[in-house]
C-alpha cells in the first residue's frame, strides 16, 4: 500500500500529466501526494556552453517561482480532499529526486516522461531514466503526450 507518493514535476504540462492518476488513487488510499520540484542551480545549455552559473537573485527567484507554482496546484489537489505537501529543492533533478525520495520515505515515485530522443535526450538526458535506475523505491512513469495535460485538475 502507498501512503506517501513523490511527484516530481518540471513546471511543464507533460510532466503534470502524472497527476489525475496520481489523485485517483491517492484519495481512496489517503496517501499523501509530495510535490516536488527541483531548481536547477545552471540550466543545460548554459552548462554545455560553459558560460557559468546563474547569479543567487536568480535562483532565489527561481525558487520562490517553484514554490508558488507547487502551491497552486497543492490548492487544487486540496480541493479534492488530497493530502498534499510541497517540497522544493536546489540541485539536479536526476540526483534530488532518489534522494528526495529516501528523505522523506516515500512509497512510489510517480512521474511523467517527456520522451525525449536524439538531440534533445544527448543534451538534457533523461532525468526519467537516471531516476529510474538510481530510485529506492517503485517508479511509476506514463509516457506524456500534447494534449494529455487538459486532464490536469484544475487546469481549463
Amino acid at each position: 500500500m502507498y501512503r506517501r507518493v513523490l511527484i516530481p514535476l518540471d513546471g511543464s504540462e507533460r510532466a503534470e500529466a502524472i497527476l489525475p492518476f496520481a489523485a485517483k488513487v491517492a484519495g481512496p488510499l489517503d496517501a499523501e501526494l509530495l510535490l516536488l520540484r527541483v531548481v536547477e542551480p545552471i540550466s543545460p545549455v548554459v552548462a554545455v556552453a560553459g558560460t557559468g552559473v546563474a547569479s543567487l537573485d536568480v535562483l532565489e527567484m527561481r525558487e520562490m517561482e517553484a514554490r508558488q507554482y507547487l502551491a497552486a496546484l497543492a490548492e487544487r489537489l486540496e480541493a479534492k480532499a488530497i493530502r498534499v505537501r510541497t517540497v522544493v529543492r536546489l540541485g539536479w533533478p536526476a540526483t534530488e529526486i532518489p534522494a528526495v525520495a529516501v528523505r522523506e520515505g516515500v512509497d512510489l515515485i510517480a512521474m511523467s516522461t517527456h520522451g525525449r530522443t536524439g538531440l534533445d535526450r544527448v543534451l538534457f538526458g533523461s532525468v526519467a531514466e537516471a531516476v529510474l535506475r538510481a530510485a529506492p523505491v517503485p517508479v511509476l512513469m506514463i509516457r506524456a503526450k500534447a494534449g494529455q495535460a487538459a486532464a490536469v485538475p484544475g487546469r481549463a
